[in-house]
């Protein structure tokens, strides 16, 4: 039998390792190694300790809650950092819309047939019940707004009626309706014109409700920058109350300004001035400037202002007269060549700012001059928008002589009133049920210049705060902008046999007076 055996035998050297040996040699030796390692990983460690922490806290979580939690507490953290360095498209993007679906699901939808039912705007019809359908919601950063379709039947000022009652059915202190009308649709071109001509037609029977969550302009606005050249298409005054600058346009615009004592109409002068300052030193905008209260609030920025009368009658009507005579000679200019005047340097854009209108139109002692200044007035706001001529009032009182020329503005804004008769008197019929709660806004004076605005291509009311100029910037307006020197001409001798005549007799408005306007003043303008 053949033996496979090796020859030699070969065996690996043994030799048995004492413990002390391993406890006195070894050790040392592994754990100095370890220490050399653990003080080269301390920079790195101190450098990433955020990263390891959560590295290890997602290790952890993972371990003992599972991935789902794991996952939860990521996006979260991740959309805390976006909303710590990109606030504004965090809350655009994310926030606000898981606002309005939460909202949406435990308020809205949840109360929706309740709260219409009982405020009366569901109906009965073939034994089924007709509800509004509630289309959409959307938070923004002060409100929530309600997109509903109205069942057939019905109308906005439904809605308008029982604001008050579906604010407190939805927790809200107000319900604003706003109708959603579109007065100048976009115009579209290209290839898809006619699918976005259909997406922008009119939506009569949508309605938007918008419930308040809190104030936001309770906070003073400050004064805008000075824009280096005015847009008289989007002039800054304050803010909405959707957090968005409210812009003015002034072109062909006449503004009318009613509040109380202390309402803040200096806050709406000072920054419509403020938004038209740039073009003053250049000659593109002429302030002319008539204060019948003593020049308590105009002085100030007296050098603003190419015009300026503060204490004597006649000479404020004289001015008014004289910037009649200013657009009649426009008109001759623009005749059989434009029908709208653009603003240039050679054609100026006249602003006329009356602090106090009433005392024009009504407190004037002298029945000459208070006809004259009628009439005067009456012109300007009848033809002076299109020639580049508007006026700027103020008021504290809306009387009937005031309420009379209320239709002439275009724009009108009520800040705080005392009355509750007063809002409709001067934004409209209607306005107050719409939502220009005016009467009731607060007489505190950190609230000061908030009022509600009525444009004459809207007819809901739109809250504003207006910007808020102190008097350090006012000085400062008037020392970088100061207006040109205008001399205001002497008024020619009249001949001898006519100096006993009444001083109605110097200026006759002639054929530029409209019939209509002559019946509204009660027949003194035509005398």
């Amino acid at each position: 039998m053949k033996n496979n055996a090796p020859l030699v035998n070969f065996r690996r050297l043994s030799v048995p390792l004492p413990w002390w040996l391993l406890i006195w040699v070894v050790v040392p030796v592994l754990a100095w190694h370890a220490a050399r390692a653990l003080i080269r990983l301390l920079p790195i460690v101190r450098r990433n300790w955020c990263s390891l922490s959560l590295a290890f806290g997602g290790i952890w979580l993972w371990y003992r809650h599972g991935w789902l939690v794991l996952v939860l507490i990521a996006v979260a953290g991740a959309v805390g950092l976006w909303w710590w360095r990109w606030r504004p498209s965090c809350q655009r993007l994310v926030l606000l819309p898981l606002l309005a679906w939460w909202r949406r699901i435990s308020l809205y939808q949840l109360h929706w047939r309740e709260a219409l039912t009982l405020c009366k705007l569901a109906e009965r019809f073939d034994g089924a019940r007709i509800m509004p359908k509630l289309l959409r919601v959307r938070c923004t950063a002060a409100a929530d707004e309600v997109l509903l379709r109205m069942p057939r039947g019905q109308n906005p000022d439904l809605y308008h009626a029982a604001s008050a009652n579906l604010a407190y059915s939805f927790n809200a202190r107000e319900c604003r309706v706003y109708t959603g009308r579109r007065t100048t649709p976009p115009v579209r071109k290209g290839r898809w014109a006619p699918l976005l001509r259909l997406m922008d037609r009119d939506r009569p029977r949508l309605v938007w409700l918008v419930f308040p969550r809190r104030d936001p302009l309770r906070h003073i606005v400050p004064a805008f920058p000075v824009a280096d050249e005015p847009d008289f298409e989007r002039l800054p005054l304050g803010l909405g109350e959707d957090l968005r600058t409210f812009a003015l346009r002034l072109l062909a615009t006449h503004v009318l300004v009613v509040g109380a004592t202390r309402s803040g109409k200096g806050s709406v002068l000072w920054s419509l001035v403020r938004a038209l300052v740039a073009g003053i030193p250049t000659g593109l905008v002429q302030l002319w400037g008539i204060d019948p209260k003593g020049g308590v609030e105009l002085s100030l920025g007296r050098e603003l202002f190419a015009r300026y009368e503060f204490s004597d009658p006649a000479a404020m009507v004289e001015m008014l007269e004289e910037l009649v005579a200013k657009m009649r000679e426009r008109q001759a200019r623009m005749q059989g060549h434009v029908r709208f005047h653009t603003p240039t340097v050679d054609e100026p854009l006249y602003v006329l700012v009356v602090d106090e209108i009433l005392a024009l139109v009504a407190l004037l002692l002298d029945p000459d001059l208070r006809a004259r200044s009628r009439a005067a007035l009456g012109l300007i706001l009848t033809q002076g928008g299109g020639l580049g001529v508007l006026a700027v009032a103020f008021t504290q009182d809306p009387r009937k002589e005031v309420v009379e020329l209320r239709d002439f503005f275009p724009a009108r804004i009520a800040l705080r009133v005392n009355e509750r008769n007063h809002v409709d008197l001067i934004l409209g019929d209607g306005s107050r049920a719409r939502g220009a709660l005016a009467d009731q806004l607060s007489a505190d004076p950190s609230l000061r210049g908030i009022g509600y605005v009525v444009l004459d291509d809207r007819p809901e009311p739109l809250r504003v705060r207006f910007g808020y100029v102190t008097d350090d910037e006012i000085r400062a307006m008037a020392e970088l902008y100061a207006a040109p020197l205008v001399v205001a001409p002497r008024p020619a001798p009249a001949p001898a046999k006519h100096r006993s005549q009444p001083a109605s007799h110097r200026y006759r408005p002639g054929p530029l007076l409209p019939d209509s306007l002559a019946d509204l003043l009660g027949g003194e303008a035509a005398a």
